[in-house]
């Protein structure tokens, strides 16, 4: 565990969810004691972590459990005296809905936050590669910020990396790490993926923690992995291999507090 007050270490965990709920939290179990194991002192697993569906059923049925799932990641959090960033997990919603939330929690296990995906992945990544969340999600409304070891972490999910303004929103309330948990496909990945997450990074000189899901998946679905740290001048400072694991990298308080001092654009913004 690193000097609270200098430094702090965070872990991005790469996972290969499908959908069977057991099987994804013993898998993020062993990944946690791991990445506690080598020193973490945040931990933030990727979006879907407990579940990639293949059927709104199995949605449905997870949401019905998803007080197991937070009764999980309380225990490890508490167990392994570590803060877990949840990923993304179903909450059940109306009209037959789920959101797709994280959830934070603090070295005591105690839950800090829920925030609810904003932002939602309708898109036609290609002619036979096609995606409607909000079909089967329902969208959350709400900023959410979390204070955590000293420092503000603004919550996100996968595809809110696209929208700026989001991150700029964040940052004005005082944000200074943006986790980002993602299932980012293979094609928007190997054109994006490291773009968009640097450019969050630099726009609002804040580090940037994207635990990610690697692989194919039920339903034919592949995703891209390379779970990243980004430093607050957009470096890479941590990267997943091509498989499951954990990532891990030590970030600098003072120097963050003071590239932001010496390098004022967030109070330089015009409209």
């Amino acid at each position: 565990m690193t000097d609270s007050h200098s430094s702090l270490v965070l872990a991005a965990v790469q996972m290969n969810s499908h959908e069977i709920l057991d099987d994804n939290l013993e898998a993020a179990r062993g990944l946690i004691i791991e990445a506690a194991a080598r020193g973490a002192d945040v931990i933030g697993l990727p979006e879907n972590f407990s579940l990639m569906a293949e059927t709104n059923e199995q949605r449905q049925d997870a949401a019905r459990r998803v007080a197991e799932v937070e009764a999980f990641l309380s225990e490890m959090a508490k167990a392994q005296g570590v803060v877990i960033i949840g990923g993304s997990t179903p909450f059940p919603a109306a009209d037959g809905l789920v959101t797709n939330s994280c959830l934070m929690f603090d070295r005591t296990g105690r839950r800090l936050c829920r925030y609810d995906k904003i932002h939602l992945f309708d898109v036609e990544v290609s002619e036979e590669e096609a995606y409607r969340e909000s079909s089967y999600i329902a969208s959350g409304e709400d900023l959410v910020t979390a204070t955590v070891e000293e420092m503000m972490f603004g919550l996100t999910i996968c595809y809110d990396m696209r929208f700026p303004e989001l991150y700029r929103a964040l940052s004005q309330r005082g944000a200074e790490i943006f986790s980002i948990p993602s299932a980012f496909t293979v094609p928007t990945g190997r054109a994006h993926w490291h773009t968009l997450l640097r450019a969050r990074a630099i726009e609002n000189l804040a580090w940037v923690i994207a635990p990610a899901q690697i692989g194919r998946h039920p339903h034919g679905r592949e995703t891209y992995g390379h779970s990243l740290i980004v430093g607050p001048w957009g470096e890479l400072i941590g990267e997943c291999s091509e498989s499951p694991g954990v990532v891990l990298a030590t970030i600098d308080r003072a120097a963050a507090k003071q590239r932001r001092a010496r390098f004022p654009s967030l109070t330089h913004r015009r409209l």
